[in-house]
């Protein structure tokens, strides 16, 4: 099928990276909810608010190991009644007599503090046989070393609110209230597709004359994984009209909530990504004002699903430049912050921090460059520090080495000239900073004298 005309470049307009970011996420619906338990909760974005069932803790508990007693007794010696351990029901302690207790356990009805181990004494037995102390410093008053009940969480109230992204310790806090079921937002569903006749996978034994290993598809699945998303691999599509719509109609059948693209989103006579986006959807932005990234297209379809009475489903189509880091930095600052808004983050956002860059930096008198650099963290010969920025060394956008220690992108500026050594600049996060170089250099900490 002919696509007729082609969109000249000129109708597209340049938009800069802010204007594209605020037309995606403006594009972006956040996914409806699913219910899942707690074991495929982690990473997923809660879509109510979730609150506790009772309170925490549940009855009166120890503090710590010791002894349970009345806090209007004196110091002296007392006979030990029984043992409130941990996971046994609270016993009834008369007057005149203690209880050992254990860290966490129920405080016996009667008795309303709790003395530690610490200070107390060991005695000889009673004459019944039954066990003594010496609590040799008296309670201060009621409630010394007792966890009250609600002290930590309280019946009816939000513990984790809607919009909250799930980790380890809102695991923790979710099991802790049993709440082994919640309501979180679907995963986007993302599917890849390259482009390109010089393609072969991956796992090809030896190149061809012309041929190179398709990097691109694996890095973008694992990106997409690693955000969050449910990804389905469309392989790789010839440069020829008829394989990229049969691929594209694979796609449409698919409901992929986003389709990412690689490679032909120029305007050669080999690049068809943008003239089946302007057929099948709309056409948001052609063309970005950035260094790297330039022909990144953004479009946006609705496609009948299965019955006609079906609402139809929408999908996001990113069409990513070939060029490896290309195709993954403009991943990063917009396709992101698309998948965090759809999977229900409230601020969806790249984190933003800044940085003095260790070395000149040459600027592009055409287009900002979101220049690929290791952020971490430097002290200086006073024992303060700051965040310091290391260029990874050549930016042509086909060479993939310079994203490998890669955790931000530096924002540098549209201008003539060279960035001097020592600028301040500000940097978008795309990596761990846990995994940044580990500080040279860094007093540690060996005495608490003066906190």
């Amino acid at each position: 099928m002919s696509s007729g005309p082609r969109t000249p470049e000129a109708a597209y307009k340049f938009v800069s990276i802010p204007e594209a970011q605020q037309t995606v996420l403006h594009e972006a619906l956040v996914l409806p909810s699913t219910l899942v338990d707690l074991q495929s909760a982690t990473g997923r974005v809660l879509a109510a608010d979730v609150t506790a069932r009772e309170p925490l803790p549940p009855f009166p508990s120890s503090i710590k190991d010791g002894y349970a007693v009345r806090s209007s007794d004196a110091a002296g010696d007392y006979e030990v009644a029984f043992e409130a351990l941990a996971g046994l029901p609270p016993g009834v302690l008369e007057p005149g007599f203690v209880a050992y207790i254990s860290t966490g356990g129920p405080v016996p009805s009667g008795a309303d503090a709790v003395v530690q181990i610490e200070n107390t004494e060991p005695l000889p037995l009673a004459p019944s046989g039954k066990r003594r102390v010496k609590i040799k410093q008296a309670a201060r008053g009621p409630g010394q070393d007792v966890r009250a009940v609600g002290s930590d969480i309280q019946e009816g109230q939000v513990v984790l609110k809607k919009g909250t992204r799930l980790n380890a310790a809102e695991i923790g806090l979710l099991a802790t209230v049993g709440a082994s079921r919640v309501q979180v937002h679907v995963a986007p569903h993302v599917g890849i597709l390259s482009t390109g006749d010089e393609l072969v996978e991956p796992a090809t034994e030896s190149l061809a004359s012309g041929k190179i290993r398709d990097a691109n598809r694996s890095m973008l699945l694992a990106a997409a994984q690693q955000a969050g998303a449910r990804v389905t691999d469309f392989g790789i599509a010839a440069d020829t009209e008829e394989a990229v719509e049969a691929a594209f109609a694979v796609i449409n059948a698919a409901h992929v909530d986003v389709l990412l693209t690689t490679g032909g989103v120029s305007m050669g006579d080999k690049d068809f990504i943008k003239p089946i986006l302007e057929r099948q959807g709309k056409v948001h932005f052609g063309k970005v004002r950035m260094k790297p990234g330039k022909p990144l297209t953004f479009a946006t379809h609705s496609l009948q699903s299965g019955t006609s009475q079906a609402a139809p489903h929408r999908m996001l189509s990113f069409g990513l430049p070939g060029n490896p880091v290309s195709a993954i930095v403009t991943f990063n600052l917009t396709v992101l912050p698309a998948l965090r808004k759809m999977a229900g983050w409230q601020d969806p956002d790249l984190r933003r921090v800044y940085v003095r860059t260790t070395t000149p930096l040459p600027l592009d008198s055409v287009r900002p460059e979101y220049h690929r650099a290791t952020v971490h963290w430097q002290t200086t010969g006073t024992g303060d520090g700051h965040l310091v920025a290391e260029s990874t060394g050549g930016q042509i956008s086909s060479r993939l080495l310079s994203m490998l220690s890669a955790n931000a992108l530096l924002e540098l500026p549209q201008a003539e000239g060279t960035l001097p050594a020592g600028s301040v600049v500000s940097a978008l996060l795309i990596g761990d900073l846990q995994s940044m170089p580990v500080p040279q250099g860094t007093a540690k900490l060996t005495s608490f004298e003066g906190i």
